[in-house]
């Protein structure tokens, strides 16, 4: 199982407009977030990490999949 982690203090959104997805963070969330794409860099193909309002994110995000192919 990939390991989840999350520096205290953490705040990250998404949102999605017409033609982009924007995400916004904290140093403490892009530093979390960097953390965990490099642990989904060493998993097999098909792993994917989800983020959504009710886990990670910050009220109001879209969610927000990131597969490793």
């Amino acid at each position: 199982m990939m390991e989840m982690k999350w520096e205290d203090g953490f705040t990250i959104k998404v949102s999605v407009g017409k033609n982009e997805v924007v995400i916004s963070a904290n140093k403490e969330g892009l530093l979390s977030l960097a953390s965990q794409l490099e642990s989904l860099a060493n998993e097999e193909p098909g792993c994917h990490c989800h983020y959504d309002e009710y886990n990670s994110l910050e009220d109001g995000s879209s969610e927000l999949i990131i597969e490793k192919v």
